[in-house]
């Protein structure tokens, strides 16, 4: 496991170092002490009269470049250095005269006052520095989003990109009854029985499980979930090795925004599988269909040869009619398969499919009303393609949704409603009594020709 964040200032939630704050405060008393020097340097020439502004630009340093804290410890040095060495009777803290007194509280004052503002400042800058480094480590997650391929490798991504942010261990499990780990960061992390049921009660229950929640308490992690939609895709694990809670309240936002983000690219990715997969599988059905016409074509001459020499036969008057009668029985059966076989072979996209007054033409991908073509969104061509494949047949609900969006989304029966709206629009005369694309009630659609 990895350590705990790099430190901020304690504005930011950071717990400074034990040797960055001995430095701090050390090079506030340095600060001081040079002023001081000057000030002795000064007064015998030009008297202490402006001494005391001297001090002004040591606690302004000290505030800046260390906080709070050193900020005032200079304002406090600066009035006290100024009544040892500056105010009569010198080398003492005794005041005698009020204008002496006066000075030295103006001092303190205008002191503590400049630190705290300009510790202010600096905590500011710390805090939008912060934020920009966090806005930048979000882009790039983005930008690795956007060229990451596969889930597992989304999924990596999102591991490290959420361990550099909240500066934790994260690590991304699926699946059920029980989740497997896909990503994990830094690499090697393994879960605890109690982990792995904390995990599988955020996937199904779709709510935070784990250490620090109302859920699964003995559980080493916190787990949020990815969802998409109303379905739960992953879970992402966080976990620190001082055993504290990796996420602070206000930091709930930014990890959601983070998770949905994480959620659509495997979204995406998980699709883009689909897609392949289903390519593959229409290319195998279309290899499968070709090869299967090939053989009946390359049969269909030798089939009907043997059939003819059986009829010839039988016009022969053979003596072994029950064989000649066998074999025009079989050839008969072989030639209507081979028929079947044949019609099995897929349709030539080149032949062009006219629908009243549009044309579809497959094999350049363009479609034109009235000679005008007709610019159409990506699934309501994968639509109208699938529909001018097979002219007047009525084609189902599930086929095109398999055909235009996968299968995946082949019961989402209002995508295809949408799709053929927009169609209706584009190529109808009039889209509220369609000539072209038919609907045939509870069953689908079909392309009248």
């Amino acid at each position: 496991m990895i350590g705990a964040p790099p430190e901020l200032t304690p504005a930011l939630g950071g717990r400074r170092s034990v040797a960055a704050t001995i430095q701090a405060y050390t090079g506030a008393v340095a600060l001081v002490a040079v002023s001081t020097l000057v000030g002795l340097w000064l007064a015998p020439r030009w008297g202490t009269a402006a001494v005391d502004m001297i001090y002004l630009p040591a606690v302004l340093a000290a505030a800046a470049l260390w906080g709070l804290g050193p900020g005032l410890l200079a304002g406090i040095l600066s009035a006290l250095s100024y009544n040892f060495f500056f105010t009569d009777p010198v080398h003492t803290f005794r005041i005698d005269r009020v204008t002496d007194i006066v000075t030295v509280l103006v001092l303190l004052a205008v002191a503590l006052v400049t630190s705290r503002l300009a510790a202010g400042i600096r905590t500011q800058a710390q805090i939008a520095a912060a934020h920009a480094e966090r806005n930048a480590i979000i882009a790039g997650f983005a930008r690795q989003l956007l060229s990451s391929s596969g889930e597992e490798d989304i999924s990596r991504t999102g591991c490290r990109a959420l361990a550099e942010l909240l500066g934790c261990n994260a690590i991304l499990v699926s699946g059920l009854p029980e989740p497997r780990v896909i990503a994990a960061a830094p690499e090697g992390n393994r879960l605890t029985p109690a982990d792995i049921a904390a995990a599988a009660l955020t996937i199904s229950a779709g709510e935070p499980a784990g250490r620090g929640t109302s859920r699964s308490q003995p559980a080493e992690w916190v787990f949020y979930p990815i969802r998409s939609g109303g379905h739960v895709l992953a879970a992402m694990g966080l976990a620190r090795d001082d055993g504290n809670r990796p996420l602070a309240e206000e930091q709930l936002p930014l990890l959601t925004s983070f998770l949905d983000q994480l959620a659509l690219a495997m979204e995406r990715a998980r699709l883009e599988r689909e897609a392949r997969e289903f390519a593959s599988v229409r290319e195998r059905d279309k290899v499968r269909s070709v090869l299967l016409a090939s053989i009946g074509n390359d049969l269909k001459p030798g089939v009907a040869a043997l059939a003819g020499a059986a009829r010839e036969q039988r016009r022969n008057r053979s003596s072994d009619k029950d064989f000649v009668s066998a074999v025009e029985t079989e050839a008969s059966k072989l030639q209507r398969y081979i028929s079947n076989l044949i019609e099995l072979g897929p349709e030539p996209d080149e032949e062009v499919v006219r629908a009243g007054d549009v044309r579809i033409d497959l094999f350049r991908r363009q479609v034109s009303r009235d000679g005008q073509d007709v610019r159409l969104t990506p699934k309501e061509y994968a639509v109208l393609a699938e529909l001018a494949k097979h002219p007047g047949q009525v084609l189902t609900h599930a086929q095109l949704l398999r055909s235009a969006w996968g299968p995946a989304q082949e019961n989402q029966t209002e995508y295809l409603r949408v799709a053929v709206r927009g169609l209706r629009q584009k190529l109808e005369r009039d889209s509220s009594r369609p000539e072209i694309i038919i609907n045939e009630p509870a069953v689908g659609y079909r392309l009248s020709v």
